[in-house]
């Protein structure tokens, strides 16, 4: 199977390389695309072929070309002859790399530049622009949206693991100065005893226990309601924040929603929220948190993509592959406004750019995206 796979890919790379060798005059957009197309991420890499088609398909100009190398997986050898190999194509424009752990390798092709789906930082940094959905556009979107609920005492939670720092970074840098801070370790049996202190849940328990108390030993109507309503609950006492931001993904993300309901958070007055999920539909299966909020990119770009997509290649692709789509078409815009790309600068458009994942905008050197809040409730993704 994993042979089969190999041989297409290079099929279509052949493919790619002899529709570029057709034309080489100045009028033709030549674009790179580094990408793991053999190796343990070549069902990535042949997702990412695929968005890229999709896109040509789309712009229909056959001025366009893409030229793709074989980049596997943390390979820096491979990494660097993918990026030699397109240059001496005439490229001078590459989508990739896709980790902006190999940003290292490709600073130093000062005479290139590269639209990358990372999403590390929204600076244009050297020759990279990353296009990826940044926390920075996330946390904006999620800030803006929290004041507008008229909310006062957030808590920003995160895990403390490699990223912790960089996420303390872009708090600092985006004012989030007077925001509670809640690091918590992801081990989820010592998460819950954590989440207990932060929710004053010993208390709270407390708080219940002595007031049945003072009512367990009354025989009079109101008294028995009272502690019948009592019996309802698992604590008393409200926590000391009206809403969450939560900066995890994952199983990591649901043992924190899971003790945040353990520990009797009232999801009526606290309003929880997360940073971008992907539309992952698992999260409709945590029976733990009714209403869930998150900045994500367009949903119904997102789906009518996927669509496509799926219509075309019986497939479905990998939700990065959308970042590569528009990376593409923004490249292509640049190209059509100025007849040819000569730098990074050609990249700091006035107005805003309209893309499959929602609209960028590009000032001070800085790619933000406008990103839409969706609520996860009784198993949809409803727009706010």
């Amino acid at each position: 199977m994993k042979k089969k796979i190999v041989i297409f890919l290079s099929y279509i790379i052949l493919f790619f390389n002899s529709n570029l060798l057709s034309d080489e005059n100045d009028k033709k957009l030549k674009i790179g695309l580094l990408a793991p197309l053999t190796g343990e991420y070549a069902e990535l890499g042949k997702s990412l072929l695929y968005s890229l088609q999709l896109a040509l398909d789309e712009i229909n100009d056959n001025n366009v070309f893409i030229i793709p190398r074989d980049t596997g997986f943390r390979n820096k050898t491979k990494l660097n002859l993918a990026i030699e190999e397109i240059r001496d194509e005439g490229v001078n424009i590459i989508i990739g790399p896709l980790s902006n752990e190999e940003f290292v390798d490709v600073k130093k092709y000062n005479d290139l530049i590269f639209i990358s789906p990372s999403n590390i930082t929204p600076e244009f940094t050297n020759n990279i622009i990353s296009v990826g959905v940044s926390l920075e556009s996330q946390l904006l979107s999620l800030k803006n949206f929290i004041q507008k609920q008229n909310k006062k005492r957030t808590v920003i939670m995160f895990p403390e693991n490699e990223y912790t720092k960089f996420i303390e970074q872009k708090l600092d840098k985006l004012g989030f100065n007077n925001f509670k801070i809640f690091k918590y370790n992801p081990d989820p049996q010592v998460l819950t005893g954590e989440i207990e202190t932060l929710t004053n849940y010993s208390q709270r328990k407390k708080n219940l226990e002595l007031r049945k108390k003072m009512f367990q030993d009354k025989e009079d109507d109101q008294s028995i309601r009272e502690l019948e309503r009592l019996e309802q609950l698992y604590t008393l006492g409200n926590v000391n924040f009206d809403s969450v931001i939560i900066i995890d993904f994952g199983n990591n993300l649901k043992s924190v929603l899971t003790s945040l309901v353990y520990t009797d958070v009232n999801q009526k007055d606290v309003l929880i929220t997360s940073v971008n999920q992907w539309f992952d539909e698992s999260i409709f299966y945590e029976n733990t948190i009714k209403t869930l909020y998150y900045p994500s990119i367009d949903y119904k770009e997102f789906k009518k993509y996927n669509k496509k997509y799926f219509k075309k290649f019986s497939s479905y692709p990998n939700e990065i592959t959308i970042l590569t789509y528009d990376a593409l078409g923004l490249i292509y815009y640049a190209w059509k406004k100025g007849g040819k790309i000569n730098s990074i600068n050609d990249f700091l458009f006035k107005n805003k750019i309209k893309g499959k994942i929602g609209t960028f905008s590009f000032k001070d050197r800085k790619v933000i995206q406008d990103l839409d809040i969706y609520k996860v409730e009784n198993k949809k993704f409803i727009k706010f």
